[in-house]
């Protein structure tokens, strides 16, 4: 019979399993971790998204995006989302880096590429693709795209133009042209901006 002591017993180990589980389920939905990035394989990972999209994006878009890629990150208390420093240039902020990588590509959209080869110098053998669609945590994509989607209708130039009367490029462009654009000064800006909108 169901009501004997070793059936209520493992009825209840089983709801406490079952309670165990689903606590452990909404203790890892509420943790999200968010982590830091080469610059290359989050521009990767914009560029793969904006063609799949068909938004396309060129050097001079994928710049400005990355730069609204690390406010967010640094306004939200986040790690920055990528290693690699920001320049105050005369068209906005750029990450030199990505910037000498896609210049081929002039004022044109990146075509796709989604994977890399990672070639093992000790053995060649070892060497195999990396997908960066890989690389990039779940809760990062998520933000990536979204900044993605928002910016999508606009041109480069409108970026240029809002990047322009922003106080981190100002105040690096005025200490000369290449100036480094601090993720403080870009953490701050974002972060007063952010409470100017919640005052609204």
């Amino acid at each position: 019979m169901w009501l004997t002591k070793n059936g209520i017993i493992k009825d209840i180990n089983r709801m406490i399993n079952i309670l165990k589980g689903r606590i452990s389920m909404l203790r890892r939905k509420r943790k999200t971790e968010h982590y830091t990035y080469e610059a290359r394989d989050v521009s990767h990972y914009i560029i793969v998204y904006s063609n799949n999209k068909d938004y396309g994006v060129s050097n001079l878009k994928l710049q400005k995006l990355l730069y609204f890629i690390q406010a967010y990150f640094l306004a939200n208390d986040y790690p920055p989302c990528f290693y690699e420093k920001i320049e105050a240039w005369s068209f906005g902020p750029v990450v030199p880096e990505v910037y000498r990588e896609y210049k081929q590509y002039g004022a044109m959209d990146i075509p796709t590429s989604d994977y890399y080869f990672k070639i093992d110098e000790n053995n060649i053998w070892d060497s195999h693709r990396v997908y960066y669609e890989d690389i990039i945590a779940g809760q990062d994509k998520f933000i990536i795209r979204e900044i993605v989607d928002r910016f999508a209708d606009y041109a480069a130039t409108d970026l240029v133009a809002i990047t322009h009367k922003q106080r981190p490029w100002i105040e690096a462009f005025a200490k000369g042209r290449n100036s480094e654009i601090t993720t403080e000064a870009i953490k701050n800006y974002f972060k007063e901006e952010k409470e100017k909108e919640y005052e609204c």
